[in-house]
């Protein structure tokens, strides 16, 4: 793996210029500033290093109280400030860019700095949630699946939806997604006979999508697992090689894309100077996953404090058991709950929670905080309220002004027979009421979005 902006830590020779603040630590600056000093780039970072540090160091949070880091503006004068201090720990994803410029114009200071998201990249993949292509599937198939005749075949990206790669006429349109080293990609498939019908995948369907690398092929890059109507591609080797979709039925092949082969690439994402792509970028909000961030926190600082490491660890795994306590909470949750789909009036911050306890929230905009919602969205909004009996609906108080009720959500009240609205929060910035409360990153989830969670999923 290459160091290039990302500048992530690493043992060894890399490391001897960081190695040189090591014992410098123990004794923060009276100022706040200086040696003693890391910057976590945004409020869930800032909070779980603090609890990693304990008194060793001060931790600072640059975004103000009542922003979020996600979609937040630097000042001018921040780059000084965190270049005079021992670590900056952040989010290597273009989602967080101006972090990563930060973390570029660092590599020439004597600054560790510490990705979270380094070694992330193999967990991803079984967070990922499915979306709904606009498909609908035959709830039969009346036909003899063995002498089906494909007309359409099309595969989709199992996080975001998107359509990547279709074939017409033996020609492809687009493009298989390159996989991630150690990381996966999933992928849904949609196939349709040549009158235009969709073909049932998966499960007791007729049908089951699976894919091959043919003879001839470099199949050691390469690891494929079929779920019917899903496959994960896992990259295990930088490479490239080409991949053959089959429709199955009775275990036996009927239809593939012999001829047309699909090329796919197993690339390490580290040396690419974009950072991570995340389709969401808000891996901060999954207990799971922040408990790896939180160790792979703990390990970068106990390369600059060497004399702390030990420290660092001890206080690493005694958080991690909180974490796992969130995370059973959650689970418990989603077990007591008498429906699995809630709405969200705001833009989608949860998708790996959902994909992670098996609940849906339907929102009226998608991952962008900046993102604006039409009257359709809102439409749709209503009628699954409606669909589903929902009582409660969920709101982000990052949205509201003056701690008023966003727009949103009063409208959906006025429009629909729902009673309530509940604060939910995805950690990403806090509050002043918050502080004042002594509210960390565990603190928000147990007080605010588990029980407006399960007011929404009636798991009260």
């Amino acid at each position: 793996m290459t160091r290039s902006r990302r500048a992530v830590l690493r043992s060894g020779a890399g490391a001897l210029a960081l190695g040189t603040l090591a014992g410098c630590l123990d004794e923060p600056p009276a100022d706040g500033g200086g040696e003693g000093t890391v910057y976590g780039a945004f409020f869930a970072l800032a909070d779980w290093t603090s609890h990693v540090v304990g008194d060793e160091m001060t931790v600072e949070n640059p975004v103000e109280t009542g922003e979020m880091g996600h979609g937040w503006e630097p000042p001018s004068d921040l780059q000084r400030e965190i270049s005079q201090s021992a670590a900056f720990v952040y989010l290597d994803t273009p989602e967080f860019a101006w972090a990563q410029d930060v973390a570029a114009d660092l590599e020439s200071e004597d600054v560790a700095v510490i990705d979270a998201l380094e070694g992330i990249e193999a967990q991803l993949g079984s967070t990922e949630h499915e979306t709904d292509h606009g498909h609908e599937p035959e709830a039969e198939y009346d036909g003899d699946p063995t002498a089906v005749e494909v007309g359409g075949f099309a595969l989709y990206d199992g996080r975001s939806g998107e359509e990547v790669a279709s074939l017409h006429d033996g020609h492809w349109h687009g493009d298989v997604p390159d996989v991630p080293l150690d990381g996966s990609v999933t992928l849904e498939g949609v196939v349709e006979d040549v009158e235009g019908r969709r073909l049932p995948l998966g499960g007791d369907a007729p049908f089951a999508l699976e894919a091959t690398v043919p003879d001839g092929a470099n199949a050691d890059v390469l690891e494929i697992e079929s779920d019917g109507d899903r496959l994960e591609l896992r990259g295990l080797e930088e490479g490239q090689t080409t991949v053959v979709f089959e429709l199955a039925a009775d275990g036996e092949v009927v239809w593939d894309t012999s001829g047309a082969d699909g090329e796919v690439a197993v690339v390490d994402e580290h040396t690419d100077e974009g950072g991570l792509e995340l389709a969401d970028p808000h891996v901060w909000v999954d207990p799971v996953l922040a408990r790896s961030m939180v160790e792979t926190i703990a390990a970068g600082l106990g390369e600059v404090d060497s004399d702390g490491a030990d420290q660092y660890e001890e206080n690493a795994a005694e958080y991690a058991g909180r974490l796992d306590e969130v995370h059973q909470r959650f689970q418990n949750v989603a077990e007591a709950a008498t429906r699995d789909v809630a709405v969200l009036a705001g833009h989608d911050s949860f998708g790996y929670l959902e994909d992670r306890y098996e609940f849906e929230l339907r929102t009226p905009v998608g991952v962008s905080p900046d993102a604006v919602e039409s009257s359709e969205d809102v439409s749709e909004l209503i009628g699954a309220i409606e669909d589903n009996g929902i009582e409660t609906i969920l709101y982000d108080p990052f949205e509201s002004a003056d701690g008023d009720l966003p727009q949103m959500a009063e409208v959906l009240l006025e429009e629909t027979d729902a009673t309530e609205a509940a604060p939910i929060t995805a950690a990403g910035g806090t509050l002043e009421e918050w502080n004042e409360q002594g509210y960390g990153w565990i603190e928000q989830m147990e007080e605010i979005t588990i029980p407006s969670l399960a007011a929404a999923l009636g798991a009260e």
